[in-house]
């Protein structure tokens, strides 16, 4: 499987900002172009982004992201990315602080095609996604700093999907990388 590299990525991400924000994606949303069967990289940083005071969208019924008990893990900077996923496929995304200490979040939501909601503007999602550091170890498991979501479409459909990478309170630096699969 042949992997982009950061430019690369960047590259297809530019050509198709414009057309994505005229579609009506907000200027803190950076598009990345969904490969099949290939892997995009993108580089980030969360100085980038911004801090979401109002999380309560993630907790409701209508989203399922993650449960209030968790917003702490979320309460740092917020840095955005849109890609779709196409028809009759599964889509891996995963994000990696460079520092292995760091402590990242991600959330990822499916949205419809026409759909470009941001939150903490999130009414409904088709699915919302997340994973965070445990609060405790599992039995045989080992968590590592890599954090990863999964979405599948197997319908005739194209889907936006919305990525957030966030960190706890008060950490509003750190440089990651966001890794999107797709398998068609």
């Amino acid at each position: 499987m042949h992997r982009f590299t950061i430019l690369t990525a960047a590259i297809v991400t530019l050509a198709i900002f414009a057309f994505a924000q005229g579609k009506g994606w907000s200027k803190e949303v950076t598009i990345v172009a969904s490969q099949g069967n290939e892997i995009v990289t993108v580089a980030g940083d969360l100085a980038a982004g911004k801090i979401i005071e109002d999380l309560s969208w993630a907790a409701t019924s209508s989203n399922a992201c993650f449960p209030a008990t968790q917003n702490l893990k979320f309460r740092g900077h917020h840095v955005f990315y849109a890609t779709t996923i196409p028809p009759r496929s599964i889509m891996k995304i995963s994000v990696k602080p460079d520092d292995e200490k760091a402590d990242l979040s991600i959330y990822a939501y499916m949205i419809g095609n026409q759909d470009f909601s941001l939150v903490p503007n999130l009414a409904r999602c088709i699915t919302c996604e997340a994973d965070h550091k445990w609060d405790r170890p599992w039995k045989g498991k080992v968590q590592t700093s890599e954090r990863k979501v999964e979405f599948q479409n197997p319908t005739q459909n194209t889907y936006n999907i919305l990525i957030g990478v966030a960190a706890p309170k008060d950490v509003t630096t750190g440089k990651f990388k966001v890794e999107i699969k797709t398998e068609s």
